[in-house]
């Protein structure tokens, strides 16, 4: 009884040997060369034939040798293996077109000119038709930019004893793509900087080939790190660029893909660059209803909240003081790293912050008189705008108007208003102002400038004045 493992391989020889198809590519070695044909070694596969003519140069000398290996394609299978070596490497003879057209082999072909509805194509000696949808993968828009290329095509239609062939590159160029697929996306990891082609470009983003035919989408949001409005301004079809693998989804067939990664993030400078009370100047990029985005630099983009802007008392609202565009000086008043975050309130132009000068920043505690304008009305009082984020309330009562309907007259929204901060909330959130202290403070130093004056003490009408104002000033008890 013979070896098990030898049985075995003799076995596993057998199988593969049946697996051989026509128009699959194999390997060989040369054992003996005849007159005409000669014989190659495929291992497991058998023993193969190939013309000897299919061996020879252009000058008909054999180029090959026994024992050298030979890469070749398989022709038939009928009565054994016949092999084709210069079919495999794309140069056909005419006796051999009807072999490649049943065995799906390619062959050589050159493009000679342009055509109606294709190209004329010259392969063997004959004339074939090869459709402008045939010729490559992506349809380009100069017709004349294949002719006098030489392409490998796989023969589509053969008719009339091969007086009529229609090829196809593109089917060639298609099967070429799903080999590769696999091992581009082997090397599709997350973080990898790998090199593509901008395939097209849309509104949302562009989709790059990486090859294989395999597709990334560089989403408009990844192509910088300030905002990008038109992607067609950043990338361009047939443009090859370097992009960073952001994430791959195998189940849905997506890859998505970054090219301001590439670059550092401005936000890793914002700490040395920026800090609260600066004045820096900034770009409107959009209003939103809640504010304007500001930007300051490419890539750090700060928000100018509504509450910041001074109302103005007119019909247009207030996003008419920010239109996007619109480049100003713009007050930093929070920076929030973590988040990236940075609040800013524009600056009046003209003002001397808006010009650069320092000034003390407003100081809001109890006791101390303000200018701040009328931003609303309520049932219960009128909010000020004091400075960027900071509101306070005049109640009804301290707003200094006898009839409650003369009010929104009295103080009109947008109308300077000159009063005194009653008290502040531990949070700064709260806080609680009087018009009617003013009047009260200045008809107390109009009396006081009064009595010095007339070099006269101090009349009782004057101390009733001094108590009320005291009296305003300190913080009511609960």
């Amino acid at each position: 009884m013979g070896d098990p493992e030898d049985f075995a391989a003799l076995f596993e020889a057998s199988l593969k040997a049946k697996r051989v198809e026509q128009g699959q590519t194999i390997e060989g070695t040369i054992v003996a060369i005849g007159p005409e044909v000669a014989f190659v070694d495929v291992g497991g596969k058998g023993e193969a034939t190939i013309e000897v003519d299919e061996l020879k140069d252009a000058d008909g000398d054999i180029e090959v040798a026994v024992g050298d290996r030979i890469p070749a394609v398989v022709v038939s299978t009928a009565g054994g293996l016949t092999l084709s070596r210069k079919l495999a490497r794309g140069a056909a003879t005419r006796a051999q077109l009807e072999d490649a057209y049943h065995s799906r082999l390619p062959v050589e072909g050159r493009v000679e000119k342009a055509v109606k509805g294709g190209y004329e194509v010259g392969i063997a000696g004959q004339r074939a038709f090869c459709p402008f949808s045939q010729i490559d993968i992506v349809r380009g828009t100069d017709p004349s930019a294949h002719e006098g290329k030489v392409y490998t095509f796989r023969i589509t239609e053969y008719r009339e004893g091969g007086r009529n062939l229609v090829v196809s590159r593109r089917a060639l160029l298609e099967e070429e793509q799903r080999a590769n697929a696999a091992e581009v996306k082997r090397s599709m990891i997350v973080g990898a900087v790998i090199t593509g082609r901008v395939a097209s470009v849309r509104e949302f983003g562009a989709f790059v080939d990486l090859g294989g035919g395999v597709q990334g989408l560089l989403h408009v949001s990844e192509m910088g790190w300030s905002r990008v409005s038109d992607p067609s301004l950043m990338v361009k079809p047939g443009e090859e660029l370097a992009v960073k693998v952001l994430a791959v989804d195998d189940d849905k067939q997506k890859i998505s893909l970054g090219l301001k990664q590439l670059t550092a993030d401005p936000w890793s400078r914002v700490h040395g660059t920026y800090a609260v009370g600066q004045v820096h100047t900034g770009r409107v990029t959009r209003v939103a209803d809640f504010g304007a985005f500001v930007e300051l630099e490419p890539g750090v983009e700060a928000l100018a909240h509504v509450s910041t802007i001074p109302p103005t008392g007119r019909a247009e609202k207030w996003s008419r003081l920010v239109p996007a565009g619109m480049t100003g000086a713009f007050e930093i008043l929070s920076i929030d790293l973590e988040k990236k975050r940075i609040g800013v309130a524009l600056l009046p132009e003209g003002s001397a912050r808006a010009d650069g000068v320092t000034r003390p920043q407003v100081e809001i505690a109890p006791g101390a008189r303000l200018t701040g304008k009328v931003e609303r009305h309520e049932k219960f009082g009128v909010f000020v705008f004091l400075t960027a984020g900071r509101t306070g309330l005049i109640p009804t009562s301290e707003t200094g108007v006898a009839n409650e309907a003369d009010i929104a007259r009295a103080l009109p929204i947008g109308a300077d208003v000159d009063v005194i901060v009653l008290e502040v909330d531990p949070a700064g959130r709260r806080i609680r102002l009087s018009a009617k202290a003013v009047l009260a403070a200045h008809e107390a130093e109009e009396v006081r400038e009064y009595t010095e004056r007339a070099g006269a003490a101090p009349t009782e009408g004057f101390g009733s004045l001094a108590n009320k104002l005291r009296g305003a000033l300190e913080p009511r008890k609960p």
